[in-house]
């Protein structure tokens, strides 16, 4: 809604003077980014909103350590298969939408058989919180490291910089006096 448009509306709205859209063919993929054959393509990474967009690629065989999810996903599979080693008889194929509630952990993985790669559209809230065998703490995977992964990564695969929509950005309301301005001269 531009501000003509705005200004008429009933209520109050952002003002945006263009439309935030992607195309992903336009998104390099950030290879092995968390581990062999871990890929992904940046498209939403607000860490102020914590909330992030990615196009998820996995490559055969793979499994993604144990995680705990401080906020809902939701996930799309687009391409390959998939499943939950707790749910091993619930496979993900092109097609399937899965909602995963605030708090829920699980491990995600790949068959070997897979003859694709696996592509998934993942919106997540919050973050996931990784875990290795032994239930100790690996790392941590949210929009803030999302966005630190694209830089290293295209830094590392010589990309140059990577469109994504990153969300607002935190400051003050109003412009703040800096300390050295109010000092008020001698009389």
């Amino acid at each position: 809604m531009n501000d003509q448009t705005a200004s008429r509306a009933p209520v109050f709205s952002l003002p945006q003077d263009e439309l935030l859209t992607l195309n992903v063919n336009d998104i390099p993929v950030m290879k092995d980014a968390l581990g062999p054959g871990i890929h992904f393509q940046p498209l939403l990474a607000d860490p102020e909103a914590g909330i992030s967009a990615v196009i998820g690629i996995f490559s055969p065989g793979i499994v993604v350590s144990s995680h705990l999810h401080t906020g809902a996903v939701h996930g799309y599979t687009l391409k390959g298969s998939w499943f939950y080693k707790e749910y091993p008889d619930q496979v993900q194929v092109p097609g399937s939408y899965l909602y995963e509630p605030s708090s829920s952990m699980h491990t995600f993985c790949v068959p070997e058989t897979n003859t694709e790669d696996t592509v998934v559209f993942f919106i997540v809230f919050g973050g996931n919180i990784h875990f290795d065998d032994e239930g100790r703490f690996v790392s941590i995977l949210d929009a803030i490291t999302i966005q630190n992964l694209v830089k290293s990564c295209a830094a590392a695969q010589g990309l140059g910089a990577v469109q994504y929509l990153k969300g607002g950005s935190a400051g003050y309301a109003v412009e703040k006096v800096k300390e050295s301005a109010r000092v008020s001269e001698p009389v």
